[in-house]
């Protein structure tokens, strides 16, 4: 069999290579392409660039064919954006053209071939499903009802680092504890429930499932299968676990908290007023035929992924920013003891009126953002760029890392320092008010999780700062802070100890 599968390869790869050339040759008629490193036929580029297309190589890129750059990566045209102005006609000014979401062998598996929102093209299906999630998840009723959760959340990792003796001593890896938090604060929204402890087995079950899909999602070790159809025989094995934890997830979403929810609100009566979180809405919706369960399963597992962990991975590189920092810290943990008062707790309205506590929250998303590249875009049609040509169904990258990271564009941009936004920067919102600074997109395409995110960070990196005082583990003078980045995330990549000594009010 293996034999059989090499010749059907070899014999692919001739044809292909045929094809290529022919097709090479047409485009170079028709096309004003933009400028990037010379592809070879059926690999393209990939034998150049590799697979690991992370926002610090396509910056290195970049700064060689300029801000807007071409990669073919075997079959599929990959378009690299690199400039505010660039930014704003992908996302706003052809934000139809450009709104719709790349296909790939992996995210097909975990999306049910975009029966989801976050990575379904641009259509009648997204704008429902957008719709159907608002209401629910992303506006100010919803932030105004969940608060008070988030902040016994907060207070709740406050008072079990206090208890745990090694953290003052030798230091604790407190992600552990905060990533029980934000699975907390997401799912008393989803299905107004929460778990106990880290060592809840379902907690733990669903922790496990949810990472090995972020791994298998996040790597780049299938981009060769995906990008080039001839090896994807290769990915077999690959693709074979794809499925498995796929269908291992929405088995655990449907049977623990879909159908528990569906028995809860059956044994009492709620009328569409008086739905209690999340899921309620989502399952009125199905009744009422505008989604069906699968749409239900995949917009849990949207959830799953990009709200707790984006917002995890920013809450670990803030503490890690402050305790490599303490002048930073000492100034924060001033600003909140002055404006609240010694051992007052921070509370999500005066988030907003801490202006310190903004500027910290705004630099960590700026020089350590979790989706350096957003969601990756495409045109269903024929389009137009920056004067350029851009096939359909090409994959549009918008490199928002170097965007708010270009020294041609900020002071001093490797620097972490919150003050940027109290000083030059005092106008740059999160929200993409200025597109140099696009921590969460902008446009129809943006991601509406922007609205817990802040309050979430702000309560949580202000109740830590508060209570305590952050430092490095004994020895070290700071902790490591290098990064692992993924198709589109960027996190730690060492989840280091951390000392959190208890303040005495």
């Amino acid at each position: 069999m293996d034999l059989l599968l090499l010749e059907k390869t070899l014999l692919a790869l001739f044809l292909a290579v045929v094809v290529a050339i022919t097709i090479s040759k047409l485009r170079g008629k028709r096309f004003k392409l933009p400028p990037g490193p010379i592809p070879v036929p059926v690999f393209g580029n990939w034998l150049q660039v590799g697979d690991d297309l992370n926002h610090r190589n396509l910056t290195d890129l970049a700064k060689k064919f300029g801000d807007i750059f071409l990669l073919r990566m075997g079959q599929r045209n990959l378009v690299v954006v690199s400039s505010p102005e660039l930014a704003k006609e992908v996302l706003h000014t052809q934000g139809v053209e450009f709104g719709s979401r790349t296909r790939n062998v992996v995210f097909d598996i975990f999306t049910g071939k975009g029966q989801d929102m976050v990575f379904t093209v641009y259509g009648e299906h997204w704008r429902k499903m957008r719709r159907i999630m608002t209401v629910p998840f992303f506006t100010n009723k919803v932030v105004q009802q969940y608060r008070f959760g988030w902040e016994a959340e907060a207070a709740s990792v406050v008072e079990d680092v206090k208890k745990n003796p090694e953290a003052s001593t030798t230091g604790i890896v407190i992600r552990r504890r905060l990533q029980l938090m934000m699975y907390n604060n997401m799912f008393r929204i989803m299905f107004d429930r929460r778990f106990e402890s880290e060592d809840d087995p379902l907690f733990l079950k669903l922790k496990a499932l949810n990472g090995e899909r972020s791994r298998l999602a996040q790597s780049f070790d299938y981009n060769y299968g995906d990008f080039i159809p001839i090896l994807r025989p290769f990915l077999r094995g690959y693709l074979k676990i794809c499925k498995d934890i796929k269908e291992r997830r929405l088995q655990l979403f449907k049977e623990y908290f879909v159908d528990e929810r569906k028995k809860l609100s059956s044994t009492k009566a709620t009328d569409h007023e008086g739905l209690k979180c999340a899921i309620d809405h989502i399952l009125d919706a199905q009744q009422k035929g505008e989604i069906n369960e699968d749409n239900v399963l995949y917009i849990v597992e949207n959830i799953n992924v990009a709200a707790i962990e984006t917002t995890l991975w920013s809450i670990e590189w803030g503490i890690a920013e402050l305790v490599n920092h303490p002048e930073i810290q000492k100034k924060l943990r001033h600003e909140l003891d002055t404006m609240l008062g010694r051992g007052v707790q921070i509370t999500e309205p005066e988030t907003y009126k801490l202006p310190y506590l903004q500027a910290v929250v705004k630099e960590t998303l700026r020089l350590r953002m979790a989706i350096p590249l957003l969601v990756p875009h495409m045109n269903l049609h024929d389009a137009k760029l920056g004067g350029f040509d851009i096939p359909a169904e090409s994959k549009i990258l918008v490199n928002a890392w170097w965007l708010a990271n270009n020294p041609a564009n900020w002071k001093d941009p490797e620097v972490f320092r919150p003050e940027r936004f109290l000083e030059e920067e005092s106008k740059v919102e999160a929200n993409g008010n200025d597109f140099r600074y696009l921590p969460f997109g902008v446009g129809r395409r943006s991601c509406p999780g922007i609205i817990l995110a802040l309050p979430i960070l702000g309560i949580t990196l202000g109740r830590l700062v508060q209570n305590f005082e952050l430092l490095p583990p004994p020895g070290q003078a700071k902790i490591d802070t290098a990064e692992k980045g993924g198709q589109f995330s960027l996190h730690i990549l060492k989840h280091s100890n951390i000392i959190a000594k208890p303040r005495v009010f």
